[in-house]
C-alpha cells in the first residue's frame, strides 16, 4: 500500500484517479478547498483542507508521501478577461511552486511529483504537423500559460531532487464530465456538427487511459519530463463530429461557425476552434498498452 497525495480529486480526472487508487489498495488523501465536500464526495479517501495559495496545517502531510499528484486548476473554457488569465496562471503555475516549495520543508520527500499539463503547450498547430514530447512550444496565452507551468513543476525535480513528471492531457472523453459533455449538448438537439471548418486535430484520450497513464508516470522511475497523455490516433473536428452523431444516431452536418463560437468565448475559443496533431511517443516507448485507440469505441463506451 502507498500513500498518494492529490489536489483536484474531486474533478473529472480526480474521481477516475482516486476510484483507481482506492481499488489498488492505496491510501489516499486528497487536499481540497472543501475537505468536508470532498470527503462526501470521495468516499474511504481522506480529505484534507487546502488553502492553495498559502502554507497551512495541509503541509505535514507531505512527509512521508509516496507520490504527490498535483491535477487542481481552474476551468480554461471561459472568456479569458483579465480576472479569468489572473485566476488561470495562479491556479496552476502559482500552486505548483507552492507545493514544491512544501516538498523542500519535508522530511521523506515523495519520491515522484506527478503534475498535470495540457497539450496546449503546443499552441495552435496545422493538422499534417505531427508533434511528440520534443516538439517546441507553441504561441499564445495558453501556450505561455503552460511553458510557465511546466517550468515551475521541472523547479521541484531540479531543486528538490525529487523525479517530476507533466502529463501533457488532450481533450479527455469519458462518463460524468470533460469536454465531452458539453460538445455532445447539440447533438442531442439534432444540431450537431463540426466547428469551423472542421480540419483542426482533436489529440483525444479516454478517462481510463488518462488514468493508467498517470499510475504508469507515478510509479516508472525511467519517466520524467513532459509526457504526452493522448491516445494514438487524433482525429479532425469533421470526423469527431460524424463519430459523435453515429454514435447518439443524431445527424452531424450542422457546422457552426468560428465567428460565433468566438462570440461566446472571445479568445477562448481557440481551444475548439483550433488543435494540434499530438503523439504519445513516451507512452509507446514504454510499451503502455492503450485501452482505447478508436474514437467510436471511446465514445460507445461513455454514451452507452
Amino acid at each position: 500500500m502507498k500513500k498518494i497525495l492529490l489536489t483536484g480529486g474531486t474533478g473529472f480526472i480526480g474521481r477516475g484517479l482516486v476510484k483507481e487508487l482506492l481499488a489498488r489498495g492505496d491510501e489516499v488523501v486528497v487536499l481540497s478547498r472543501d475537505a468536508d465536500r470532498a470527503q462526501r464526495a470521495l468516499p474511504g479517501t481522506r480529505a484534507v483542507q487546502w488553502d492553495p495559495d498559502h502554507a497551512g496545517s495541509w503541509l505535514d502531510e507531505i512527509d512521508g508521501t509516496d507520490a504527490l499528484i498535483h491535477l487542481a486548476g481552474e476551468p480554461i473554457a471561459k472568456r479569458w478577461n483579465d480576472a479569468a488569465r489572473r485566476d488561470i496562471i495562479r491556479s496552476r503555475v502559482e500552486t505548483t511552486r507552492l507545493l514544491g516549495e512544501a516538498i523542500g520543508k519535508a522530511k521523506k520527500k515523495p519520491s515522484s511529483f506527478v503534475c498535470a499539463s495540457a497539450i496546449g503547450y503546443y499552441g495552435a498547430q496545422p493538422p499534417e504537423k505531427q508533434l511528440d514530447e520534443k516538439a517546441p512550444a507553441g504561441e499564445g496565452f495558453l501556450a505561455d500559460v503552460v511553458v510557465r507551468w511546466e517550468e515551475a513543476a521541472q523547479l521541484v525535480g531540479q531543486q528538490q531532487g525529487v523525479r517530476s513528471v507533466q502529463l501533457r492531457i488532450g481533450i479527455v472523453v469519458g462518463e460524468g464530465g470533460g469536454a465531452l459533455e458539453k460538445m455532445i449538448t447539440p447533438f442531442r438537439l439534432f444540431a450537431g456538427g463540426p466547428i469551423g471548418d472542421g480540419r483542426q486535430m482533436i489529440s483525444w484520450i479516454h478517462l481510463d487511459d488518462v488514468v493508467g497513464l498517470t499510475l504508469l508516470a507515478m510509479e516508472n522511475e525511467t519517466v520524467s519530463g513532459p509526457f504526452n497523455v493522448v491516445a494514438p490516433n487524433p482525429v479532425n473536428g469533421e470526423d469527431l463530429a460524424k463519430a459523435i452523431g453515429q454514435v447518439l444516431g443524431r445527424p452531424s452536418w450542422l457546422r457552426v461557425p468560428e465567428a460565433v463560437v468566438r462570440l461566446g468565448l472571445g479568445d477562448a475559443a481557440e481551444i475548439i476552434t483550433t488543435g494540434q496533431h499530438v503523439i504519445p511517443r513516451r507512452a509507446h516507448e514504454l510499451d503502455y498498452k492503450f485501452q482505447y485507440t478508436d474514437i467510436v469505441t471511446a465514445l460507445e463506451s461513455t454514451l452507452r
